[in-house]
């Protein structure tokens, strides 16, 4: 049925196999294809993408799509498609690569390479004139000037370990408190007051820089930075950034006032949101977070939750050609479904006026809280509720009938258990039950599928684990079952932290540089030490927080000394870009503020200590038993038909008590 078959139809990653019929005669990156490149010594055309990015669509209609583009490129290149998602550590190579020549990236990331990988052209989205003018560039400055490319290729390769051996090289810096509050008066000048997020377009949501700010101003009580984040969580749920009808977030508002999103939904995005958004509710009991919480689990569950129980990577911002036509309304096709409701639906979603966007559509969106509009239509907040969760819906009924966005239907091991964690997060603010079982479920198949022979897979699709873990795959899930060890206090998710971070420290750590590599020794040019928190936030700086997590609850004093030396290298770093150091800046909070370990042992320990972690309380690690262990921070503390709440500070301890009232005087 296809004219063209290339080798990408083997794969399972919807991003590849998207480009399966292209006349581009793709390869897939690895070893055995690198190998077979440098014999061919054919320069490398590397093309990075994901399923659910909008200008790789373009790219791939208007030239892969192309034959006399694609014969070009087959005769003069040796072309080799990488889903950025499956291989991170060959898209943060190529990425810093591109930065390095011309000052941004960004997807699909297009770059020219010698046979052994070392990069000498990049850039990103090219129209196809453009693109087939620089390919025939390329091929003739490639020919004509060899040793010139290979002599810049050289130098950008070392660029690129620059780069990363910058910071690896650095002294670990003795931790001080001042450095967070410097951090703060060096960024908050970028705050937007008005929209929150940071000023200007675009405004991605970055939930972890909102993570560290919400603990920080809890603990100096700083109301100033409460309200930022308070404006920034109200607003971005109230914008078009939010599916108001659906649940989930897009991926970023396109503008600098959260109204028309970049459509695609990722999971890790969600993941994070889902985790502040029941951390804000916990600390405002604001029921704008709650309905986020609620209308973000529905989603998921709805959409992204695949046969085993895992959740799949993202939802493509495109249907039909055309992006965000699965999301949009006309008023006409409101009104035609809605009825009578319809003056309502119209004032709650602006709809034809804040909500009016291209071509007579409108995205759904907010300006009024439920109070005022319950107030405009005379109606108990009880009764606005009702009738727009009725609304709703039916609006998702006419929805579910259009054509869907693509699914990007792989499972990721670490985007999963940052899931696992944001579920965890949103059982201890709402106690709803289902958002413990599809956490604890999707963790238990992680570790049954993902986790096998002391190694963790990336990928999960069609019952195959495919792709070596990463560092990034080892964090979250330790913190996913750190968390749930929290939560249900069974040991075998303590001990599954424990073993994942004894092989990383083997597979991972360099003793030398005392930072952790991004990946285990493989194919590509140089190794990486992901440092700066983005999107998500920094592998090293998630391993750096469970270490100290891990020296508490094990009694592990080199846990402990590894965690305070992370933070400790790149604390210099942390004022001049704080955004990138915000889950840093999260454990320099535990290790340079007080830090508390609450210990409940007892018949009634677990219902206490979900009373307590239903509070608010930044710095603190909450963890119980109902029986007797022989755990480092539970030994010798229980008695049969008795509770005891233990307040410690790195395992020095004040004298039990018996109620969480008492608990709290001790931690205050």
């Amino acid at each position: 049925m296809h004219t063209y078959t290339n080798e990408l139809i083997h794969e399972t990653s919807p991003y590849l196999l998207q480009h399966a019929h292209n006349p581009v005669n793709w390869h897939a990156w690895s070893e055995s294809n690198l190998k077979e490149a440098k014999k061919m010594n054919k320069p490398l055309l590397i093309s990075i993408g994901y399923s659910s990015c909008h200008w790789c669509h373009v790219m791939e209609k208007e030239s892969f799509e192309d034959e006399e583009i694609a014969t070009y490129m087959n005769t003069h290149f040796y072309c080799i498609k990488v889903d950025r998602e499956e291989r991170p550590d060959v898209d943060q190579v190529y990425m810093t690569g591109a930065n390095i020549i011309t000052g941004q990236g960004g997807w699909p990331l297009n770059c020219f390479a010698l046979p052994d990988g070392k990069p000498f052209h990049a850039g990103t989205y090219y129209p196809s004139k453009g693109w087939l003018k620089l390919l025939k560039n390329i091929t003739k400055q490639y020919t004509d000037n060899f040793s010139k490319i290979k002599s810049y290729a050289q130098k950008l390769t070392v660029g690129i370990q620059m780069q990363e051996t910058a910071i690896c090289d650095q002294t670990p810096q003795k931790l001080t408190a001042d450095v967070l509050e410097n951090m703060i008066n060096t960024w908050k000048s970028k705050w937007d007051y008005e929209y929150g997020g940071m000023k200007g377009a675009p405004k991605f949501p970055m939930p972890s820089n909102y993570d560290f700010l919400l603990a920080y101003s809890s603990i100096i009580s700083n109301s100033s930075i409460q309200d930022f984040i308070d404006i920034s969580l109200h607003k971005m749920a109230f914008g078009g950034l939010f599916d108001q009808i659906g649940g989930g977030f897009s991926r970023y508002s396109v503008d600098a006032v959260w109204k028309v999103p970049h459509f695609e939904k990722m999971l890790y995005d969600n993941a994070q949101l889902l985790a502040i958004y029941a951390r804000a509710f916990r600390k405002t009991n604001n029921p704008l977070y709650a309905q986020v919480i609620k209308k973000t689990i529905d989603w998921l569950q709805r959409e992204m939750q695949d046969n085993s129980g895992l959740f799949y990577a993202g939802i493509d911002a495109d249907s039909e050609g055309k992006e965000g036509k699965y999301y949009v309304w006309n008023s006409d096709e409101v009104k035609q479904n809605i009825g009578s409701d319809y003056p309502l639906v119209k004032a709650y979603y602006e709809i034809d006026q804040q909500g009016q966007w291209e071509h007579s559509n409108n995205i759904l969106l907010r300006t009024k809280t439920d109070a005022i509009i319950a107030s405009e239509f005379d109606l108990t907040p009880s009764e606005l509720n009702q009738r727009i969760d009725a609304v709703n819906k039916k609006l998702l009924q006419v929805r579910n009938q259009r054509v869907a966005p693509g699914l990007d239907d792989k499972c990721l091991t670490s985007w999963n258990a940052m899931m696992v964690t944001g579920l965890l997060e949103a059982y201890t603010a709402t106690h709803d039950e289902t958002c413990k079982n599809l956490a604890i479920h999707a963790l238990n198949q992680i570790i049954e599928k993902q986790y096998q022979h002391e190694h963790l897979w990336h990928s999960y699709k069609n019952n195959q684990s495919s792709i070596s873990g990463m560092l990034e795959d080892y964090a979250f899930v330790i913190q996913a079952c750190l968390n749930a060890f929290s939560i249900t206090g069974q040991e075998k998710y303590l001990d599954i932290a424990n073993q994942l971070t004894t092989i990383s420290l083997h597979r991972f750590y360099d003793v030398e540089k005392a930072f952790f590599y991004f990946n285990e020794e493989n194919e590509l040019i140089i190794r990486t030490a992901e440092i700066h928190d983005n999107v998500i936030p920094s592998s090293n700086a998630v391993m750096a927080n469970n270490l100290l997590k891990l020296g508490l609850i094990l009694g592990n004093q080199s846990y402990l000394e590894l965690a305070e030396n992370l933070v400790g290298k790149v604390q210099a770093n942390m004022g001049t870009y704080p955004s990138g150091h915000c889950y840093w800046a999260q454990t320099h909070l535990a290790l340079s503020y007080p830090f508390y370990e609450v210990v409940i042992v007892g018949k009634n320990a677990q219902r206490l200590a979900l009373q307590m972690q239903s509070i608010f309380l930044p710095n603190t690690l909450i963890l119980w038993t109902a029986t007797s262990s022989n755990i480092s921070i539970f030994k010798n503390r229980f008695k049969s038909n008795e509770t005891w709440i233990y307040v410690c500070q790195r395992g020095v301890c004040k004298l039990p008590v018996k109620t969480v009232e008492e608990a709290m005087e001790l931690i205050q």
